[in-house]
């Protein structure tokens, strides 16, 4: 097993110095895990937010030879539970694939705050990706 931690280039720039935006955990025949940090976005809006943390998170994957459908689990936080359908309808317009493993949670604030919503994924990709 080999682990890689990396901001991809080509990917959104995390937000500080201190952390990896991804862990991949290689497989002797392989296939990996990705690990992605907790992701935000700018926008005024939660619909805006999530598209933005969305298309992040296809970047950072596709850095890794992933897409969104190779999501196996997700992550979400939310400063108010009660946007719940509105980050639904929007994480759907993404997540077009089986649905993967979710938790969801209620945080008080996340650590900008004008962040709504902060979402962190782990990925599986097959050997040869």
């Amino acid at each position: 097993m080999k682990v890689t931690l990396d901001s991809p280039p080509a990917a959104p720039q995390p937000a500080s110095p201190y952390y990896s935006q991804v862990a991949r955990v290689e497989h002797a025949d392989g296939s990996a895990l990705l690990f992605v940090s907790g992701q935000i976005a700018e926008g005024d809006t939660l619909a805006e937010q999530t598209r933005g943390i969305f298309e992040g998170l296809t970047a950072l994957l596709a850095a890794h030879g992933a897409t969104l459908a190779d999501v196996i689990n997700i992550r979400t936080y939310l400063t108010d539970i009660g946007e719940l359908q509105e980050y639904g309808a929007v994480r759907r317009e993404f997540l077009t694939a089986t649905p993967p493993t979710s938790m969801t949670f209620e945080a008080s604030r996340l650590f900008r705050p004008e962040a709504r919503i902060e979402v962190e994924v782990v990925a599986a990709v097959p050997a040869g990706r």
